[in-house]
């Protein structure tokens, strides 16, 4: 079955943005031209129509820039990041330096979280390990905060340019994806330009300065800050907004510091509605939990300590004693802010990382193990709606998906020979019942790439998602062939008479079992991607053609009795043969997904 490949787009990323983000800026835009109209100050009022379309436009560009800044930065890091965390993560110091430069990369403490629930729910990882990487997402998450506290708007649109250039004449994939995060740093800045800009009339705008200075009240700023997170679905947007502000010397440090903490609450919030509302495995919410538990606490803990943190800000922070007033405070609270959010974190993670037995086990409390609806034959375990915003680890989701059908699959095939020894027509008919857990799961993988279709893909994750539909296709027809056809075979078998002699037995479990082997490697190569498992399962075909052709040749030669019964007992015995041979053909499919084109073309 030939498979159209995934084009990239190089475009999509912005568009996308656009649709999923655009409807919330015009709220905002609205809500806040709501507000400065209020009757009574208009003939004080600055240029609204003007600020808001400097203010939104801007932060449509700063949200635009991070999310073209992210998807770069996850395509050109590809598996890479992937591999990195699940080998450095044997311990909770491991782990959260391993979280802290994933989250850095990618720009994305949820897509770092994606990829623990990944790891744990293919036992690569315990809920008390992945603790320590969570912890050190927040800290990773602060690198956005600590680049957007250069002043570097007025050389944006360089950025911008080569980057563009880049994006768009490059041949090569990497040097695209290179464009695309080079680009997205200019329209971050070039966005916190233009909303700084825009927010300069409101130095001398009495309810706007007052409103700022509600927000220095701890508890208004952490709400402030965790709203506007929860609408815009960033931290590093709430944050880059208080730096914009603090530039433009509207923003105290206090002010600053309880939004940033109100962000990180935010952040965590939304990550955990999305894993309840959309996860279909009880780690993934578990994950979740101890995000928000981290976050929450530590941001308790720090409440009536600000001070604290507003003095040590200032002690690690770099000053400018030749300012004096407004122009000192814009230039030196927006890195006080960014480190302020730096120390919150690695402070909090120190704290903690001792406690992450603690938190798995308040996470496994207030989270029981999902009990699957009844009435429900089986439903999918790791086809998170999340992941789909990185496709690397959607596809990762997906290998782990087939390895439960092939896990399935197997079992099936696994029972046939004790059925057909035992004739037992009640366990021929649970192995055809398990055919519809397949059929099942065969449906939502499909389902599942369909989605991820929609996502730009590189060219080696177009490979990639044809490679499992094929897989897919392939697993689901081995699983029908023992249903239907082994099973059909087993049932006439129970009706003869006539038995194999030990020889033949004896012969028939050898190919059975040779062909079983083929179909667990087959299933492991799939799964994790290993080539060797692959090359083992087509290496096998000289093997099984010899054990098909001698057990074919006995019973040509045997073929000599008058006896009806025993003749179609050894028409059934070849029928057999012939199916174990059709599975094999099926495991050489499933198993070349996992070789380059090269080696996956040899018969």
């Amino acid at each position: 079955m030939k498979l159209a490949q995934p084009r990239y787009d190089p475009a999509f990323s912005v568009r996308s943005w656009l649709v999923r983000t655009g409807f919330t800026v015009v709220l905002l835009m609205a809500a806040f031209c709501v507000l400065a109209v209020e009757p009574g100050i208009a003939a004080e009022s600055p240029d609204w129509l003007q600020l808001c379309l400097g203010l939104f436009g801007g932060l449509a560009l700063f949200l635009g820039g991070l999310q073209m800044l992210s998807e770069g930065m996850k395509k050109a890091a590809g598996r890479t990041l992937t591999t990195v965390l699940a080998k450095l993560t044997t311990n909770r110091f491991k782990g959260a330096l391993t979280g802290a430069f994933v989250t850095g990369v990618l720009n994305s403490s949820t897509v770092t979280t994606l990829l623990v629930v990944g790891f744990i729910s293919g036992g690569m990882m315990t809920l008390a390990q992945s603790v320590g990487v969570i912890m050190g997402a927040n800290i990773g998450s602060t690198v956005t905060a600590q680049l957007l506290a250069f002043d570097l708007s007025a050389y944006s649109l360089g950025p911008v340019a080569i980057g563009f250039f880049m994006l768009f004449t490059a041949k090569q994939e990497k040097v695209k994806y290179y464009g695309m995060m080079i680009m997205g740093i200019g329209l971050v800045f070039y966005g916190m330009g233009l909303m700084g800009d825009a927010m300069t009339p409101l130095r001398s705008y009495p309810p706007f300065l007052e409103l700022l200075k509600s927000l220095e009240r701890p508890l208004a700023g952490i709400l402030a800050g965790a709203v506007f997170t929860a609408i815009v679905q960033s931290s590093a947007a709430t944050v880059g907004i208080a730096i914009a502000m603090a530039s433009e010397g509207l923003l105290a440090l206090p002010a600053g510091i309880a939004l940033a903490l109100g962000a990180n609450i935010g952040t965590a919030a939304t990550t955990a509605l999305m894993g309840i509302l959309s996860a279909k495995s009880t780690e993934a919410v578990r994950a979740s939990v101890v995000h928000v538990a981290f976050n929450v606490i530590g941001t308790l803990i720090w409440l009536p300590f600000i001070w604290l943190l507003v003095d040590m800000a200032l002690w690690i922070s770099p000053s400018s004693p030749e300012l004096d007033g407004v122009a000192q405070a814009a230039a030196d609270v927006p890195r006080q802010i960014a480190n302020a959010n730096t120390l919150f974190n690695v402070i909090n993670t120190l704290l903690f990382i001792g406690f992450t037995g603690w938190f798995a086990k308040l996470a496994e409390r207030l989270v029981a193990e999902r009990v699957p609806p009844a009435g429900v034959i089986v439903e999918p375990e790791f086809l998170e709606e999340a992941a789909l915003a990185a496709p690397s680890i959607a596809l990762q989701q997906v290998r782990m998906e087939l390895g439960r059908v092939g896990a399935i699959t197997l079992g099936m095939l696994q029972e046939v020979i004790p059925a057909l020894r035992e004739r037992d027509v009640k366990r021929l008919e649970d192995i055809a019942r398990r055919d519809d857990e397949v059929d099942i799961l065969e449906e939502a993988i499909l389902h599942y790439l369909a989605k991820l279709r929609r996502q730009t893909l590189t060219e080696q994750e177009g490979l990639e998602f044809q490679g499992l539909m094929t897989a897919t296709d392939n697993l689901e027809s081995l699983a029908d062939v023992i249903e239907t056809d082994i099973v059909a075979l087993a049932h006439k078998v129970a009706d003869v008479r006539s038995v194999p002699g030990d020889e033949t037995r004896r012969m028939l479990q050898q190919l059975h079992a040779s062909v079983t082997k083929s179909v667990e490697l087959a299933v492991q190569a799939v799964r994790d991607n290993d080539q060797q498992a692959a090359e083992s399962v087509l290496v096998m075909k000289d093997t099984l053609r010899k054990q098909s052709e001698q057990l074919l040749e006995r019973k040509a030669t045997r073929l000599t009795a008058d006896d009806p019964d025993y003749i179609n007992l050894v028409r059934l015995e070849m029928s057999f043969v012939d199916q174990m041979r059709r599975i094999y053909t099926l495991a050489k499919r499933i198993a070349r997904v996992a070789l380059p084109p090269a080696l996956a073309q040899r018969d």
